[in-house]
């Protein structure tokens, strides 16, 4: 079975608190984005493979959050062994999801593949167990995500009529870094507030609390951001906690991509 795993992006992110688990407590909104992974699975009689081709993924087939979809499933169900091919599209540690999403749909595939039944509440308690953000791709709709990103309450936000163009420097931040570099604090804007403003109003209100530390230690990205509005963004923010940068067009605006030919660029039109 074929499935094609897309990004995201954040809107607004804010680390409210540290919790006792040693994760932290955040306020996003993810929105989906087409830009895609291709993933497919297999059945074998053999034991569970995973084969990666596109850009490089540094680790093992086992330290693959795919494998670890199958795995979690293989566990719980006794379900076959499967052979996992993943075309990697979405760069990693540039704060899209990328990998998050290959396990959510790794889980929606096989649930289907294998006829479990499963509904998107129980995928979602599973994709949860992979990691924070896995349970967004489960959904899959705009979402406004509490918790450590897994407590989710969909809303009603769309960006038809709108462009978004990410810009991705080729830089991986990790992770545990970025977060490291936070102090947390209670958010300044209520993020379920957003679909009451426009657009071209979201510079005013929203704002990515991992922004600081990445370009200052990495101003390439600052640089990209600049350049989004001087190129006309109504919106612009690092992701998650990056490296990609990402600006919101008007659908029938033309954006001249001369300044971003350095880096990854990736437009998608609604």
């Amino acid at each position: 079975m074929i499935a094609f795993p897309n990004a995201k992006i954040n809107l607004g992110l804010h680390i409210v608190e540290k919790r006792a688990d040693g994760f932290h407590n955040l306020e996003t909104i993810f929105f989906p984005i087409q830009w895609n992974d291709a993933l497919e699975t297999i059945e074998t009689n053999g034991q569970t493979t995973f084969c990666s081709y596109g850009l490089p993924i540094d680790s093992t087939p086992e330290q693959n959050l795919c494998f670890k979809a199958w795995n979690i499933l293989h566990q719980q169900f006794q379900i076959p062994s499967v052979d996992i091919h993943l075309l990697k599209n979405i760069p990693m540690g540039a704060g899209l999801g990328g990998g998050s999403s290959d396990a959510a749909f790794t889980l929606r595939l096989l649930n289907n593949q294998f006829r479990l039944q499963l509904t998107d509440e129980q995928l979602i308690d599973f994709a949860a167990r992979i990691g924070s953000d896995c349970a967004f791709f489960i959904k899959n709709t705009p979402c406004l995500a509490k918790g450590r990103g897994d407590v989710l309450t969909a809303i009603e936000l769309s960006l038809n009529g709108y462009q978004i163009l990410v810009v991705h420097p080729g830089i991986h931040i990790s992770t545990p870094w970025a977060f490291q570099q936070i102090k947390p604090q209670p958010a300044g804007f209520d993020l379920a507030l957003l679909p009451t403003y426009a657009v071209d109003e979201w510079r005013k209100v929203l704002f990515n609390q991992f922004e600081e530390p990445v370009f200052n230690a990495h101003p390439v990205t600052k640089m990209i951001k600049d350049q989004l509005y001087e190129q006309g963004a109504l919106y612009a923010a690092l992701s998650g906690s990056g490296s990609a940068c990402f600006g919101i067009f008007p659908s029938k605006q033309s954006i001249d991509l001369s300044p971003f030919k350095s880096f990854a660029t990736h437009l998608a039109t609604y």
